[in-house]
């Protein structure tokens, strides 16, 4: 991939290491699609979920479901990971928008890519290497553009300003040096484009892959922040009508959609129309699929069964049902403007009941524990040792010790925010009855619909925040980093995903360290380091490693999940029976 041969290492080590450490998630499954018909075109496919989508922006997309079903139904990208559950297969890119996978150079801080011809946009228009450059961008609008992946605002090759994020502030306003600098570190020649990063970057066709950052997008159609649930397509379908955010939409072949440009190893585009039903309770949801009737059997979702529904999980449902380990990781982050002492922090995480988190939620179909932020099936996991020795249970009198140590009055008020769902409430009181016994107060704030968009906010006051992460791609540099480095994360506007409004100089000391690493094994060693640090301060409190137990209707065909769709339902794969 790069000319350097240490580099060059450690980059196949990058992409090689994809195979086995994606290989775990994929875990014990039943009734994973080997009794499936076979898959036709045609029909429509209904998608049930509880909550609303919060974007349909690719630069502002960040939810592991939304982002492969944007890239199997809307939005193609320069590469792609095919579908397969073969994970020697899924999780090496394939070319997409390019021609190819890329070719690096100057160490792998220059990547060049070339846009297909005939690739076309839902009216007609081709899809440029402009588009590509102007879509890039859009990342850097960090006060209109939030919520969304910020690895190129470290990677491209921007200067910083004085408060350390790039001179370069995106399209909608910069300084005229900011655009310079971003008009030479990505640059255009008729159909190639070519990056140029301030640093290695050797998986950098993991990360194009894995997320929308660096998706085209249309000069002329963008309209900021108004364009959170705007779809201009590029892949075979495209919106029908509005997107309704609390109802749901419909999405239709696109006419314009350049197939011979495509690959079904990518989007196999089986059903006539997808139908997304929003604001569904996940009892409902199982209700409606169990009894199988009417448009449920052709239905998927990306609930898991709630725990009191796991009895009706029998015969032919369970046939039609899967139980897999997924890439997420669930925990607590305490908001560092809220809670300042650390010894009230330790207290917090000594009192967490991971397993009655983990009971309430569905017990080990749901979940396990864990001992990390970062999930055990990616490269270079190790537990964090400040929660390695911490009780399943929780220690609630060596919590108490280390509060009263802390000098607070007892009890100690905190307020909890989390999504409030039926299962999500009773895991709420779990982790309340805990915390109340070593002496905090602990006031549950339960937030409906668009809750990330809620604690993302810099004015959220909760002082205890629940948070759900999953690699973006099988390195932990996809984690501790997006997460917890202020740097790109914390503005006036947003948190990012920072939403505990962590700061550490050490930390990010050890980022970067972790960042310019020519060698993987060392990288590796930095981001343990880091992620040590994060125990020591408490920036978060390990709750549980997240599995899915998903069922779908009966007339549902090629049904598949794999690591491409962060094993939710792949719809690249999926199709109904006529």
């Amino acid at each position: 991939m790069t000319k350097n041969q240490v580099r060059a290492a450690a980059a196949v080590l990058a992409l090689g290491s994809l195979a086995t450490t994606l290989a775990a998630c994929g875990g014990s499954s039943s009734g994973g699609g080997s009794d499936n018909a076979k898959a036709t075109s045609g029909g429509t496919l209904y998608y049930y979920v509880d909550k609303p989508v919060e974007h349909t922006d690719p630069q502002r997309t960040y939810v592991g479901k939304d982002i492969t079903n944007w890239t199997r139904l809307v939005y193609r990208q320069l590469v792609a990971f095919p579908i397969s559950t073969d994970a020697d297969v899924a999780n090496k890119p394939v070319a997409d928008l390019a021609t190819d996978t890329g070719t690096s150079s100057n160490n792998a801080e220059t990547w060049k890519f070339t846009l297909k011809d005939g690739v076309k946009w839902q009216d007609g228009k081709a899809v440029t290497c402009d588009d590509l450059k102007y879509g890039a961008s859009r990342a850097f609008a960090t006060d209109v553009i939030t919520g969304g992946p910020n690895y190129i605002l470290t990677y491209l090759d921007v200067p910083e300003g004085k408060d350390g994020l790039p001179e370069y502030t995106g399209p909608y306003k910069s300084s005229a040096a900011g655009k310079a600098a971003f008009d030479k570190a990505i640059t255009c020649d008729g159909n190639t484009i070519t990056y140029n990063f301030k640093k290695p970057w050797p998986d950098f066709p993991l990360a194009v892959a894995s997320l929308h950052m660096m998706d085209p997008y249309r000069q002329d159609k963008d309209q900021g922040n108004k364009s959170n649930y705007q779809i201009v397509s590029n892949g075979p379908y495209k919106l029908q009508g509005a997107w309704d955010k609390e109802k749901g939409a419909t999405l239709v072949r696109n006419p314009n959609y350049a197939k011979s440009t495509d690959s079904t190893k990518i989007r196999k585009a089986l059903p006539s129309k997808i139908v997304f039903e929003f604001g569904i309770q996940a009892e409902t949801i199982y209700d409606r699929l169990i009894a199988d009737s009417g448009n449920d059997k052709y239905a998927v979702t990306s609930k898991s069964v709630p725990p009191a529904y796991y009895s009706r999980i029998t015969g032919a449902v369970a046939k039609r049902t899967v139980n897999v380990k997924a890439p997420y990781m669930e925990y607590a982050l305490p908001n560092f403007k809220k809670l300042t002492n650390v010894k009230v922090r330790q207290a917090l995480a000594m009192a967490t009941d991971q397993q009655g988190y983990i009971d309430a939620g569905g017990g080990s179909k749901a979940y396990g524990a864990a001992k990390s932020i970062v999930n055990p099936a990616v490269n270079g996991y190790k537990e964090n040792p400040a929660f390695a020795d911490i009780p399943e249970k929780g220690d609630a009198a060596a919590a108490k010790k280390l509060l009263q140590e802390a000098g607070v009055s007892i009890p100690y008020p905190i307020t909890y925010t989390y999504p409030s769902s039926d299962t999500q409430d009773k895991q709420a009181a779990a982790l309340k009855e805990g915390w109340d016994a070593a002496g905090f107060k602990t006031t549950l704030d339960g937030l409906g619909d668009t809750y990330y968009d809620v604690v993302q906010k810099p004015s959220n006051s909760a002082d205890v925040i629940w948070g759900s992460w999953g690699a973006d791609w099988p390195s932990a540099i996809t984690v501790t980093p997006p997460l917890f480095d202020s740097r790109p994360n914390l503005s006036s506007a947003s948190n990012g995903q920072d939403y505990g409004n962590y700061k550490s100089d050490a930390f990010n000391a050890l980022v970067d360290k972790a960042q310019e690493s020519a060698d993987l094994n060392a990288q590796t060693t930095a981001l343990q380091q880091a992620d040590a640090q994060l125990g020591s301060d408490v920036a978060y409190i390990p709750l549980a490693v997240d599995k899915f137990y998903m069922t779908r209707g009966s007339k549902v065909t090629g049904y598949v999940v794999d690591p491409a769709s962060s094993m939710y339902p792949d719809l690249g794969a999926i199709g109904v029976q006529q």
